[in-house]
């Protein structure tokens, strides 16, 4: 029977994956404060918030600099954490004139004004609608997370003002410029694809790929960044291990799925960890096999896993080529299984890992 037409209508399934990208993350008030920054005129109120603590970082860096002049921190920096923050230090710190400065910042850190008791709502709500113009006040989320109840008058207060600013992890085109402009600096490059393979290797958390960047440029002598470079210098998050271990299931080639699997024990990853990872593996590579098998496009398989990286993407589409549909779901129901095992079984778990590796990579049809 000849393959169907790959040219043929978007499926029901496509027209949902359409509809999922109306809810992606409302970045407006990041687009604002990055405008805010490049003008040099930041606003006077934010809530910083997010996955992405490097961004946050950044901004809460650049803020400083533009606002605080070099020897007068302390006359116009007012900070506090936690229960340090009460309405009566907020009123004063906001109200507080700058010293030989423009301007004054007020930093609140892992205090969350959602969190506030209804009858104290109305008072706070007055001292930020009412914030000098000489004064930025920021609420840091650090170790607490935000909170924000949208029906809520200070929610609708900070959309007005795009004040509330989540950090999101970034889009794999802005992580690949944000990274060519890190080895630049350090009169290094690196190509559009190695850069891919460096956010799929290292994980897109900008902290960590801007300390494996520093490694990359301190150790090779060359100017060319290459993938050898990156598989020799950096540290592999785990699932970019997990996609070695099935690489060698997919070759059934038991030893080095072992040999992998033992080096990730031996740096002390947990077998927890390691078992859930390998379940959301072969979770996704069984939704790759059934996209191929309905013609869907990588988009939509992205789209359905929130994936901003097409590298992992196009491996597991290309992995899922090797498997039988039948295999995939063997695959994940005996993931499933093992966890289960893991809980009733202590002290098991590494030989319940060894046993499930042998079975997957031995026991199981491998098609071309």
């Amino acid at each position: 029977m000849p393959p169907k037409s790959s040219s043929r209508p978007a499926s029901k399934t496509s027209k949902s994956y359409s509809k999922q990208d109306k809810s992606a993350p409302d970045n407006t008030a990041f687009r604002a404060l990055k405008t805010a920054i490049k003008n040099k005129q930041p606003g006077n109120l934010y809530l910083f918030h997010g996955e992405e603590t490097y961004l946050q970082e950044y901004y809460l860096k650049q803020i400083r600099s533009m606002l605080l002049p070099d020897g007068l921190e302390e006359f116009n920096h007012r900070t506090a954490r936690g229960k340090e923050c009460t309405l009566d230090w907020l009123e004063q710190a906001v109200d507080s004139l700058p010293v030989m400065s423009e301007r004054t910042l007020v930093e609140v850190e892992d205090w969350d004004p959602f969190t506030l008791p209804k009858d104290d709502m109305p008072r706070f709500l007055k001292i930020v609608q009412d914030i000098p113009e000489y004064c930025c006040l920021i609420f840091v989320y650090d170790t607490i997370p935000c909170k924000a109840d949208g029906r809520s008058k200070l929610a609708n207060f900070l959309k007005e003002r795009n004040a509330n600013v989540t950090f999101n992890r970034q889009e794999q085109s802005d992580l690949i410029a944000w990274i060519c402009r890190g080895f630049r600096a350090t009169n290094h490059t690196i190509s559009n694809e190695d850069a891919r393979y460096l956010i799929f290797h290292c994980g897109n958390d900008m902290t960590n790929l801007a300390s494996e960047i520093s490694k990359l440029s301190a150790y090779c002598k060359q100017q060319q960044i290459t993938q050898a470079d990156i598989d020799l210098v950096t540290i592999p998050v785990i699932e970019a291990v997990v996609f070695q271990i099935t690489d060698a299931i997919a070759a059934r080639d038991f030893n080095k799925a072992a040999a992998v699997m033992a080096d990730l024990l031996h740096s002390q990853e947990e077998p927890y960890m390691i078992i859930a990872v390998l379940g959301k593996y072969f979770r996704q590579l069984y939704t790759a096999k059934l996209c191929l098998e309905h013609y869907e496009s990588k988009e939509s398989f992205m789209q359905l896993w929130g994936m901003k990286n097409s590298y992992p993407a196009e491996k597991l589409l290309a992995a899922a080529k090797k498997f039988s549909l039948g295999w995939c779901r063997y695959a994940v129901r005996r993931c499933t299984e093992v966890s289960i095992d893991f809980r009733n079984t202590y002290g098991e778990e590494i030989n319940l890992l060894t046993a499930l590796l042998m079975e997957l990579s031995t026991g199981r049809q491998v098609v071309a």
